[in-house]
Formats: C-alpha cells, sequence, structure tokens
C-alpha cells in the first residue's frame, strides 16, 4: 500500500481520532491552572492515575498558592511520597508556590519564559499549562507523544525537543491542543510501548512502522 502524504496523514489521524475521543483532554484532575501546574510538577515519571489519588489530599490541605506556601515541606512530602522522586517534587512545589505568591499575586504566569523559570518546570510542563490552562497552541512532548509520533511515521526523531519541532511544522496550529491529547491518549491506550494493540488501532492505515501487526499476518 502506498505510504500517505505527511498532510494526508495527519488529516486521517485527527477524523480517526476525533471520532474515538470527541472531547480530549488531559487526565490529570485539576480544577485551577494553579492546581494543574502542581499535578504536572508531581506526573514526571509517574501516572496521571497515581498523581490523581495523590492531589485529592494535597488540594483539600491546599488548594492554592497562598495556602500551599504556608505548608510544612515535611506536610507535603507526607501527603505525596508515593510517587517517584517525591522529595524533590515537595521542595519544588513549595518552592513553586512561594514565588507565585511573592512575584504573582498568587497566579500562574501564563508566558514560557515566566513558567520556565520555575523550580521544576521544564518546557514539556510549561506546554502542558499553556495549552490547558490558558489555550496556548503548543505541544507538550511526553513519552508516548514520542513514541507514537515516531512509529506511525510523522518524524523520524532521537529527542523530545526534536520531536516538538517536527510535529509543530506539520500539525495545523489549530488542532495542536487536541493534536497532543490524542498522541498521549492513543499510547497510553492503544499503541502503547511493549505491547501495542494493532490490530484494534483505528488508524492502523496511517501507521508506517514496520512491526505492527495487520489482519494479514
Amino acid at each position: 500500500m502506498k505510504k500517505m502524504s505527511i498532510s494526508r496523514k495527519i488529516a486521517f489521524i485527527d477524523e480517526a481520532l476525533t471520532a474515538v475521543w470527541p472531547n480530549p483532554k488531559s487526565e490529570l484532575n485539576y480544577e485551577t491552572p494553579f492546581q494543574l501546574l502542581v499535578a504536572t510538577i508531581m506526573a514526571a515519571q509517574a501516572t496521571d492515575k497515581k498523581v490523581n489519588q495523590l492531589t485529592v489530599g494535597l488540594f483539600k490541605a491546599a488548594p492554592d498558592a497562598e495556602s500551599m506556601s504556608r505548608m510544612d515541606l515535611e506536610d507535603i512530602r507526607t501527603i505525596i511520597r508515593p510517587i517517584n522522586y517525591y522529595n524533590n517534587k515537595a521542595k519544588n512545589i513549595l518552592s513553586v508556590s512561594q514565588i507565585l505568591v511573592d512575584q504573582y499575586g498568587g497566579e500562574v504566569p501564563g508566558s514560557r519564559e515566566a513558567l520556565e523559570s520555575l523550580p521544576g518546570v521544564g518546557r514539556k510542563t510549561a506546554n502542558v499549562v499553556l495549552s490547558n490552562a490558558f489555550g496556548v497552541p503548543s505541544m507538550p512532548v511526553d513519552t508516548h507523544v514520542h513514541r507514537v509520533s515516531n512509529r506511525i511515521g510523522l518524524c523520524k526523531t532521537s529527542k523530545p525537543e526534536e520531536t516538538e519541532a517536527a510535529l509543530l511544522k506539520i500539525i495545523p496550529e489549530s488542532r495542536l491542543i487536541d493534536f497532543h491529547h490524542y498522541l498521549v491518549l492513543h499510547g497510553r491506550y492503544t499503541c502503547k510501548a511493549k505491547k501495542p494493540e494493532c490490530q484494534a488501532c483505528p488508524i492502523r492505515e496511517a501507521c508506517d512502522w514496520p512491526e505492527k501487526v495487520t489482519s494479514d499476518k
């Protein structure tokens, strides 16, 4: 079968995954930009499911930057202890909260530069907050986005920042936010790292992965 052009592939994927997830969104639970920022800091090397279990207690104790900034570091550590790197994450959460109160009136800034200046906030975390909290077209690249994009043939990259740059060039700006969610959700539930469910894949026709399992095998 002749390979699809990139533009056709993107249109096909967009249509197919829109049918699966008509209203795609982050699976992190949050009510405010601050809570999204904290949850995203916690989500590094941890599952959204585990983060959501822990933020229930954390946000009950401190729902905003002002209340979080007054928490004892050990109390934050205790609440988020079940996730990886909880010690550093607790320190970052407390520091970020104090900076937000001191410099931004307790609000999360809506600029990339300001976000990336915060402790524990890298480009991916900033992109997540910008896109989900402020509606800024961006492409956060996690392991799912990186793997799926390369597997299906949207790009050929070795680093997340290269994947982000490649996707920004080919995906229409108006579709970036939804497309990011599609790639994450598709990677999480269908195009899995070890055992991708190719037979059930709604975008199999657009996939260039040479190892994909087809009905012909």
